[in-house]
């Protein structure tokens, strides 16, 4: 198919130029395509004639997804497939250069929009735009195909699978882009000058090709990192699933999900606040913080995030903050089995005497440990920077999805809900027996019947688990943190007083980080003034200021 702007002219000059000119790119390989469909090359008997822009005919999609295709609507029962590397919904398209996503009324997905030029000959096995239907699978391939204008020396060998997503909604699909060779970018109508299909540095002007999704709703679109960059050619040597060449998506409730959402990532925030897991909007990918500015405690980290970790007085009594423990001065040969008296009046693992850890861990038993390190959150509840909190409260999942322990996942039923659950309207499993029952705050449901939180839970050290969450504090009793007699059957939390303020005026008790959360070791405990000897008053003064010293040379 010939336009305007390409007279044959045009096109007989630029194949004079290229015959003097053409500067071959090095080729570059990757995945197979799959070639099981039939046809002259394997790629399926349906095949656009050699062209330049050209399009197919509407192309019914009963055959392979009886209820059509729900793509940022629809659901679509036909599609056309575009010369230039994309199918579209609601009409063909034309443009040779890709425009930038978002673009109006072009619903459409892109394996490699550019300028392809069918016209160079070869076929079947060059130059070739073949599609496939089959029950649950649509199969496009451009199989070495050229680019404008009839520059045949350099290839693009691409791929793209749509399969029905099983068990999902009608309309729910799954999409794969596979990319065998990776030669060109641009064609000289798209600003390659020098007629290399490559846009070289001093080609301003050249665009090359683009991949991805949009919604054609002028909005809503996901873009393969690298489009209209030069970058665009690396897709043959990476991934977003690890198999380079291979890049898949998943589109769900008519949305599809961005190749790098939930990748754990820094904010470039200082302490607790640096840890983030990427999030995209629109054509950026941004890292959104899940660790929150928190009360500084002594445990390690920077929890208030302010570049300073374990500043200020953090531990009750006589106890100073070291290596994100709270612990006693001592004097020489005043430590207990296992400990020895450093050169800073602390008393420390003996094992730990020439560890230094990194910043965020402590030394136990001669190892540097991190702060989520033996920590087993309350249900619900997931340990990050050492604190337990709901990453689900922070976290923005894709449309189709919902979040499940800290993690997007798919709803149900494209993901299958556990024995014994059932799938609920809003795509979350929910325990059988438990769609009519409600728990009280700090319980949550299993088969009807309603379970503690925090039996089991062993929170960070300093913190003991109350209506089901870690909160500073100290042990309302010895026992607090193991799981009661009658945990699960429904009752209230654990103690009468649960979720007070009662027991809070330890917080950061003197045993704190010595003793796990939970324990019935007394600990420092029990070196309380009110309940000291004349002797122990003695000894606890001079502590005093020994400490007070300490504090003022640190």
């Amino acid at each position: 198919m010939t336009y305007p702007r390409r007279t044959a002219a045009r096109a007989a000059t630029c194949a004079m130029i290229l015959a003097c000119l053409l500067v071959t790119a090095a080729p570059a390989s990757a995945v197979p395509l799959l070639d099981t469909f039939g046809g002259p090359v394997g790629y399926g008997a349906n095949v656009l004639p050699a062209n330049d822009d050209g399009s197919s005919s509407a192309i019914p999609l009963a055959p392979a997804f009886p209820g059509g295709l729900n793509f940022f609507g629809g659901p679509y029962d036909q599609v056309w497939v575009n010369n230039n590397g994309n199918i579209t919904f609601s009409g063909p398209v034309f443009n040779y250069t890709p425009m930038p996503f978002p673009v109006a009324m072009r619903p459409m997905i892109a394996a490699y929009w550019g300028d392809v030029d069918t016209r160079g000959g070869g076929a079947p096995t060059n130059n070739g735009v073949f599609w496939h239907l089959a029950p649950g699978m649509m199969v496009v391939t451009w199989h070495n195909v050229g680019v404008y204008s009839i520059n045949d020396s350099v290839k693009m060998d691409f791929q793209m699978i749509l399969r029905n997503a099983l068990d999902c909604r009608t309309g729910d699909f799954d999409v794969e882009f596979r990319y065998n060779r990776c030669e060109w970018e641009a064609g000289t109508a798209s600003g390659d000058s020098n007629r290399n299909g490559i846009c070289d540095a001093s080609e301003t002007s050249c665009t090359p090709a683009q991949a991805g999704f949009d919604a054609g709703n002028g909005t809503d679109f996901v873009e393969i990192p690298g489009s209209r960059t030069s970058a665009i050619r690396d897709v043959c040597t990476t991934s977003n699933v690890g198999m380079p060449g291979i890049w898949r998506f998943s589109v769900r409730g008519g949305m599809v999900a961005c190749p790098e959402n939930g990748t754990p990532c820094d904010t470039g925030m200082v302490g607790a606040c640096g840890l983030g897991v990427t999030q995209c909007v629109g054509r950026d990918t941004i890292c959104a913080p899940i660790g929150r500015a928190s009360a500084e405690r002594c445990d390690g980290i920077d929890n208030d995030c302010n570049g300073e970790t374990d500043e200020g007085d953090l531990c009750e009594g006589l106890n100073v903050c070291i290596r994100g423990a709270c612990v006693p001065p001592c004097f020489e040969g005043g430590c207990g089995e296992g400990e020895t008296c450093n050169t800073e009046g602390i008393c420390v693992e003996t094992s730990c005497l020439d560890v230094t850890c990194p910043a965020g861990q402590r030394c136990r038993a001669g190892t540097c440990i991190g702060a989520c390190d033996a920590v087993t959150c309350p249900h619900g509840r997931q340990c990050v920077a050492g604190r337990c909190i709901d990453l689900c409260a922070v976290l923005t999942c894709d449309s189709g999805e919902v979040c499940v322990d800290g993690a997007c996942v798919p709803e149900c039923p494209c993901r299958a809900c556990p024995e014994g659950s059932l799938c609920g309207a809003d795509g979350s499993c929910t325990p059988a027996g438990c769609d009519l029952t409600i728990c009280e705050d700090g319980f949550y449901c299993v088969a009807g019947e309603c379970r503690d939180a925090c039996a089991g839970a062993v929170c960070p050290a300093g913190q003991v688990c109350r209506v089901g969450e870690c909160v500073d504090g100290a042990p309302d009793r010895p026992d607090a943190g193991v799981p009661s007699e009658d945990a699960g059957s429904g009752g209230p939390p654990v103690g009468e007083d649960a979720g007070t303020a009662d027991g809070d005026a330890s917080a950061g008790g003197m045993d704190a980080g010595r003793s796990p959360p939970g324990s019935s070791t007394p600990g420092c405990g029990c070196r309380t003034a009110g309940r000291a000897t004349e002797r122990g008053a003695a000894l606890l003064s001079l502590l005093a200021l020994l400490a007070l010293a300490w504090r003022r040379r640190r």
